[in-house]
């Protein structure tokens, strides 16, 4: 029997039950596949699955060998790609397990936090606001509750509800008042709520195939989209070439067939997901250590393309700790009575708590024994004040706080030094308006505080009370800069990263806090200047500001729609409420772990430690991985490119097959092999000072450039087997085979680097692979595979002129690599040069 006892919850042992009753508490709950299905998965690769029906035909043609070992090739290769994939799989499983959203729920009498999915009908959980609504429930009790509902509405603005409202006879009524649902945001309030619906069976998960919309590509997804793409038009084309070219020679359909196939594995960067995978992961392992976790592991290459930083100023740039330094009248003298009207404000208010309220609620000196509170009109970003209905001794009145400019314009009178209430007139609003900027100036945050006496039976608080209100006075907040955030600053800003700073706060008090860093204010605009531009005229100006101020949560998502239609990367780090938007908005959201569940919800990168060193760091990282992929890919569009070119040219003169199929798929493998240490490797100083982003014309100019040269060289190399060694078709296929192993591989000590490559040193362990491999190619035609392998001993004159070949070779492809690049950055210095 489940019990239901409001104090006590479910116990463990009955909460455990409903679990398997009805299944994790997720819209669509991800299935862990058998770790053998994994693994089977990898087979599913259109070139593996022709592979395997060529084996199959091989076998059944009685060459049982060669289709034994191509099979033992093939599966070596699968399992390479899965061990790889699944090890950085489970890696990256942990680092999201570390920051998943939890909730407060009441088990066993006692609170306390578990993961969301764990959650079952019955449970009685907590709520207060930033909390996301994490399944369907019906309310117990609730204070001031205000729900943001609009994901599954559409209706952006609050709705309040009660828990002594009528309940709904409806279940999927989601204008029911006492229900919560799935999705939804707390605003503002505290509640405890009665699970009803978990997962899949929530109003959410009923309707979540019409709300689920697949989020778009990053430019990292983008770029390893387009390359795939060129690849693949390349690989049809040698192909269907060297097919054609076969049957028309009328060699056997059969073995032209395998030779075409194993072309195109030879050809497709197979290894391409295990490096993204590893190289990905590798960062975010490397940003763990950092305290940063990524949520999304392609967020790492996105930080390495941001160029734009949005942030807030607030703990970003200030130490976080704030002070409450004055509490002044109208007059600029010091008031009692004003902390007192904060103090209530602070103290009966329900909403999240902002640091604001803390600095005041630290002054325990101040009373409130008495007053009792009525209703609260919660803060919001529009109005951008909060006020609270509170009585005493049959008194009640309205205590309003919030930014001095919207406080100021509701306010018809003030109290002067004798507490008196006098008429606000044009003198006395210019005194105060004086008086705020003379607290910007010195880099005070300012808090207007105002109040007005309303009936005894006035029942609750709404909008519309904030009006005709008695000002009386300012609360002045220090917040000191963090002159840690100086240097930091200055680095992203040398490493090409601007930092444009989205806060609320006014223009005053944030270029107080720029000059003290020593942050240059390339302009300035304001959330009023904002609200008047058009979308182009914003677009126009975005460029040139960096300071964005008394600007509210559509503002700050309209600056970052203004810069990601300028071509930027940007970045927006929040931990609010009013964050959300923005971070979904961004490139790269980031968070930190005491941020509210929607914004820890909507980043992609969560910092347990609140500093833009960090940032940095991640920054270097993302340009680190990105340079390591684009490594591979230049190795694949070049050296890789140019070896299957040759083989596929070479049909139209050679008598037989330059390789056996099964002689591609070694050299496929071994490469493979090679290339496996590549994500640790080093990444140039230079490579890292700019923001990195795909360039598929590069990539292409890039192989253009280099491919060539592996061919002549091939070419250069058949001439001599041919001419020189008289060779047969068995020491024909051995010669090359080293050589082309020889070439393919030791040229990435030249493409790994832009600089000349004694000035790089790679990492030690990509080094040992390449040279391994390199070795253990020379040694396969006088081991005892050899004859299977359809290989033979070559002559030791074959290796002093593989040497200088190997030399020249790499001499040639540095030259011309170093005029490529002289060439880029000429044009990019001057675009008119073609």
């Amino acid at each position: 029997m489940i019990t239901d006892q409001l104090d006590t919850g479910l116990s463990n042992a009955e909460a455990a039950t409903l679990l398997r009753q009805h299944g994790a508490n997720e819209i669509k709950p991800v299935r862990q596949r058998n770790i053998l299905v994994q693994f089977l998965a990898h087979f599913y690769n259109p070139l593996v699955l022709i592979l395997l029906v060529a084996v199959s035909i091989s076998a059944l043609n009685g060459d049982e060998v060669s289709a034994l070992i191509i099979g033992v090739i093939i599966l070596m290769s699968v399992t390479l790609d899965f061990i790889q994939e699944y090890r950085a799989g489970q890696a990256a499983a942990k680092l999201a397990a570390q920051v998943a959203v939890t909730a407060t729920v009441l088990r066993d009498g006692k609170l306390s936090e578990i993961p969301v999915a764990q959650l079952v009908p019955g449970d009685i959980i907590s709520l207060s606001a930033g909390d996301l609504i994490p399944a369907d429930g019906q309310l117990l009790d609730a204070k001031d509750l205000f729900i943001n509902q609009s994901q599954l509405t559409g209706e952006a603005y609050p709705v309040e509800k009660h828990a002594d409202a009528p309940i709904s006879a409806d279940p999927w009524d989601l204008e029911a008042k006492a229900a919560v649902f799935m999705g939804s945001t707390v605003i503002s309030g505290t509640a405890r709520v009665r699970i009803t619906r978990t997962g899949q069976s929530t109003a959410l998960g009923q309707i979540a195939d019409s709300l689920e919309k697949k989020p778009p590509p990053t430019s990292f997804e983008l770029g390893i989209r387009q390359f795939g793409m060129l690849i693949m038009r390349f690989t049809f084309l040698l192909v269907l070439f060297t097919l054609l070219v076969n049957i028309v020679l009328h060699r056997p359909l059969l073995e032209s067939f395998l030779f075409a196939v194993a072309l195109a594995v030879g050809l497709t960067p197979e290894l391409l997901p295990m490096v993204v995978s590893v190289t990905l992961t590798r960062g975010a392992l490397r940003m763990a250590a950092l305290n940063v976790i990524v949520k999304r592991p392609s967020a790492i290459q996105d930080m390495g393309a941001m160029d734009i930083l949005c942030t807030d100023k607030t703990g970003t740039l200030t130490e976080a700790k704030i002070h409450l330094e004055h509490h002044v009248n109208a007059l600029g003298q010091g008031s009692q009575r004003v902390l007192e009207l904060a103090y209530l404000n602070s103290y009966f208010e329900s909403g999240l708590k902002s640091p604001l309220d803390d600095a005041i609620l630290l002054h325990h000196d101040v009373a409130v024994t008495g007053w009792k509170k009525i209703d609260e009109v919660p803060f919001d970003f529009e109005r951008r004040r909060v006020s609270v209905l509170v009585e005493r001794e049959e008194t009640r009145i309205l205590a309003v706080k919030g930014a001095p400019e919207d406080i100021l314009n509701l306010c018809t009178q003030y109290e002067d030094e004798t507490g008196a209430i006098v008429l606000l007139d044009e003198t006395a609003r210019q005194s105060i308006t004086q008086l705020l900027d003379q607290f910007g100036n010195d880099g005070f945050r300012v808090l207007a505080i105002a109040w007005r006496e309303v009936a005894a039976n006035h029942p609750y608080a709404v909008v519309n009370d904030e009006s005709e209100l008695v000002f009386a006075g300012l609360a002045a907040f220090l917040d000191p800069p963090k002159i840690s955030a100086g240097p930091v600053l200055a680095a992203l800003q040398a490493s090409g990263v601007q930092v444009k700073i989205l806060t609320g706060d006014n223009e005053r008090v944030t270029r107080y806090i720029c000059n003290q860093l020593n942050l240059p204010v390339t302009g300035v605009l304001t959330g009023n200047e904002i609200a008047a531009m058009q979308d182009d005229a914003l677009l126009a100006r975005v460029e040139e500001v960096n300071l964005f101020c008394r600007v509210n949560p559509a503002q700050k998502n309209r600056v970052l729609l203004a810069l990601k239609a300028r071509k930027h990367v940007v970045g927006y780090l929040g931990d609010g409420i009013n964050d959300a938007p923005s971070l979904h908005t961004a490139d790269i959201g980031i968070s930190v772990d005491g941020a509210v569940d929607v914004a820890k919800q909507a980043a992609s990168m969560i910092m347990l430690e609140h500093d833009l060193k960090v940032l940095h760091a991640g920054v270097m990282e993302g340009r680190r991985t990105f340079g390591n992929v684009m490594k591979y890919i230049m190795m694949a569009t070049s050296s890789n490119f140019g070896n299957m070119f040759s083989m596929a040219a070479s049909t139209l003169f050679l008598p037989f097959l330059p390789l056996l199929p099964l002689q591609i798929l070694l050299n496929n493998l071994l490469y493979d092999l090679s290339e496996i240490t590549l994500p640790m490797d080093n990444v140039d100083a230079e490579d890292l000072a700019q923001p990195s982003q795909w360039d598929m014309n590069f990539i292409r100019n890039f192989m253009m450039t280099i491919g060539p040269i592996s061919s002549i060289f091939d070419f250069v190399t058949f001439y001599l087997l041919i001419s020189v060694f008289e060779a047969d078709e068995t020491l024909f296929r051995t010669g090359w085979f080293v050589e082309s192993i020889a070439t393919q591989v030791l040229v990435i000590f030249i493409i790994r680097t832009r600089r000349n490559p004694l000035h790089s040193h790679p990492n030690r362990w990509l080094t040992t692979t390449s040279l391994s491999i390199v070795a253990i190619a020379m040694l396969l035609p006088i081991s005892p595979m050899a004859h299977y392998l359809g290989f033979t001993a070559l002559p030791l004159t074959f290796f002093g002129l593989l040497a200088v070949l190997i030399i020249t070779y790499l001499l040639t492809v540095e030259y011309c690599k170093q005029r490529f690049y002289k060439r880029l950055n000429k044009s990019r210095n001057n675009p008119a040069v073609p």
